[in-house]
């Protein structure tokens, strides 16, 4: 699906429009991760939009020829993609609509439109939202951005890998969330080229383990439903390339419920300040559930994906 010469051009493609994101020690904190591991974090909250998702966008924008976006931008999304896409149409300067589903978050769908994008509500999950994108796409001509399953995309979520690779090397564990795995194919794909050694623990909610079953299942399966409620990670099932790089790549999967998200969004806020989403939470809800896939790492990083209110109340 991609290589690492994809994710550097990425990189120098799309410089000028993403910020560098900080790394944080989780250190002089008053309750301490169960972890003997000492922990940084990849505030990829305090990307443009609020999430790694402008990455991916902005390339997928930035490697299409203009003539194939002048009828506009379409995508589905559960909030970040959709907020990444909204941003890039307006760079580009063409209209962007954004199927999202019932359940998006209200504050979400509110910055998709202060950024000019037309959201419409189409379904009680992602995939019947998709399903209303590509319709629209094949009427109107508009260019579908796939929020995964899009080789340029997971080549744009693949530079968070190596801008982490450039602010630090001292790290054995990559803690990453999933929803439906461009950014872990991405990332993976960055690190495990340059620090093979280097473990990739991904993390799924309990009510959308789509890559955990198809791993599981040693090939690509359909959940027969999603009962999870954070949209941003929730898939049904993930596209075959994507599971080809994850089976490479991924060396664990840590399921999450949605209430130990809402507890590690709820100690960053505590903690350190940091508004994240549920889905940004994700990783620290892995660490803070004591998994023994982290005994005896030395030095984890987590990435903090995605930002949102949620934790603040």
């Amino acid at each position: 699906m991609i290589s690492i010469d994809d994710i550097e051009t990425a990189r120098e493609r799309i410089a000028s429009y993403v910020r560098r994101t900080p790394i944080m020690e989780a250190a002089h904190v008053r309750d301490k991760l169960p972890v003997a591991a000492s922990v940084m974090m990849k505030l990829e909250l305090h990307q443009v939009t609020g999430s790694f998702k402008a990455r991916g966008a902005m390339n997928r924008l930035l490697g299409t020829p203009r003539n194939e976006i002048t009828a506009g931008i379409v995508t589905a999304s559960g909030g970040n993609h959709g907020l990444a896409v909204a941003r890039t149409a307006k760079v580009a300067g063409v209209p962007a609509v954004v199927f999202v589903p019932e359940t998006v978050s209200p504050a979400k769908v509110q910055k998709m439109r202060r950024w000019g994008a037309d959201v419409r509500i189409a379904g009680a999950e992602w995939s019947i939202s998709n399903e209303a994108a590509h319709n629209y796409a094949h009427s109107t001509g508009a260019s579908y951005f796939h929020p995964f399953a899009d080789p340029l995309v997971v080549a744009g979520q693949g530079t968070l890998g190596l801008e982490i690779l450039d602010q630090t090397w001292d790290f054995d564990t990559i803690v990453v969330a999933v929803g439906g795995g461009g950014l872990i194919a991405g990332l993976s794909t960055a690190i495990k080229a340059r620090r093979p050694e280097a473990r990739i623990v991904a993390v799924e909610p309990v009510g959308s383990p789509t890559l955990k079953a198809s791993l599981d299942a040693g090939e690509v399966v359909t959940l027969p439903e999603v009962t999870s409620s954070v949209v941003t990670l929730s898939c049904r099932r993930t596209d075959e390339r994507v599971f080809e790089i994850v089976r490479r790549n991924v060396d664990d999967v840590v399921l999450v419920t949605d209430e130990a998200m809402l507890d590690a969004a709820r100690w960053l806020w505590f903690e350190f300040g940091l508004a994240a989403d549920l889905s940004g939470a994700a990783s620290i809800a892995a660490l803070l559930s004591g998994h023994p896939t982290f005994v005896g790492c030395r030095r984890i990083c987590a990435v903090v994906c995605g930002a949102g209110a949620e934790g603040t109340v």
